[in-house]
């Protein structure tokens, strides 16, 4: 069995878990958004400090896996990075960054695997990093019990890793974020919980309100799928609530005025796409809720450039149209021409 095949197996398993799980809470995701208030940003650089690059290896002339050391997550996680064409002919000059963020149960390589981005970005003037957010691909500051070790992937993405791009990889402060499924949760997390950090946010199929009926649910599953205990995330829905909505986009909403904003969302359930049922299943069960989520940005005034459109499924072959109609905005957060 090919890896590809194993990680498309792997996928399919992992869809129809959660989509088991949704259909046993009986999930209508139309539960209110929670207000909070928004977590302040630290500096990148500050942050970077005990962070290092221990290992590079270079793919081709613009594409090197790092593995960089992170006292956040207590462990040494890969990074891809792809270079802008003009990278080397240009030594003092400084780039904007690009995150796209990978789904669940997937890895760092599969934006690279599962896209043409390395060849589509070839002409445009950016760095663009894609960050391991672990196993599960929730890239968040995991609970685990209150441990005062527990894994924190949300800063060594937004902190440690941009600190160690500005230093060592002539990386800007101008930077934007897109990403598929759980890294849909992890771009409007990022810019709501960390205000101007990024210039613009798309998610593709994203979870954006974590405490919508049904979604906790949701949530643990894919959790489980990766055999750690469902609580170690954000601990009790209901008991940590506070805790659940500091990390709930749709809870800190707010915090996302100033940041350009795209948001896709397919129905699923009428999709065609009959080879990929658990996906359909899947996209269908986030449609609520992706526009609850919008008409929370609405009540706030917050613009945002929305594709809400009929069947598709949750799967790579809409993202990566989805990600091309978003790159106009995401080019404007960035400054590119």
């Amino acid at each position: 069995m090919t890896r590809t095949t194993r990680l498309a197996r792997r996928r399919r398993c992992a869809a129809l878990a959660v989509t088991t799980a949704l259909l046993g809470t009986g999930a209508v995701l139309n539960a209110p958004p929670a207000t909070a208030s928004p977590a302040t940003a630290s500096p990148a650089a500050a942050v970077a400090a005990g962070a290092t690059v221990v290992a590079e290896k270079w793919l081709d002339a613009r594409t090197v896996d790092l593995t960089v050391a992170s006292p956040a997550v207590g462990a040494s996680l890969p990074v891809r990075v792809v270079l802008p064409t003009g990278y080397a002919a240009q030594p003092d000059r400084t780039w904007p960054v690009l995150y796209l963020l990978q789904g669940a149960h997937d890895d760092y390589t599969s934006w690279t695997r599962e896209t043409d981005v390395v060849d589509f970005l070839a002409g445009q003037d950016v760095i663009t990093v894609m960050p391991s957010s672990g196993p599960t691909g929730i890239p968040t500051d995991w609970w685990n019990y209150g441990s005062a070790g527990a894994p924190d992937y949300e800063t060594f993405q937004v902190d440690e890793l941009m600190g160690l791009l500005q230093q060592k990889y002539r990386a800007g402060t101008k930077r934007a974020v897109a990403g598929v499924s759980t890294g849909g949760y992890g771009a409007l997390a990022f810019a709501a919980r960390h205000p101007g950090t990024f210039t613009a946010a798309a998610s593709y199929s994203g979870i954006l309100d974590t405490t919508a009926f049904g979604m906790p649910t949701v949530l643990n599953a894919i959790v489980a799928r990766e055999q750690l205990l469902p609580l170690t995330l954000w601990g009790s829905p209901l008991l940590n609530r506070d805790n659940w909505n500091r990390h709930n986009p749709s809870a800190q909403a707010a915090g996302l005025k100033g940041t350009s904003l795209y948001i896709s969302q397919g129905s699923g359930l009428a999709s065609g796409d009959f080879d990929n049922l658990e996906g359909a299943v899947l996209e269908g069960a986030l449609w609520s809720q992706a526009h609850r989520f919008t008409e929370r940005l609405d009540a706030l005034g917050i613009p945002a450039q929305v594709h809400f459109y009929n069947g598709g499924a949750h799967a790579w072959p809409y993202w990566r149209q989805e990600f091309k109609a978003s790159w106009p905005m995401l080019a404007a957060g960035l400054g590119l021409s």
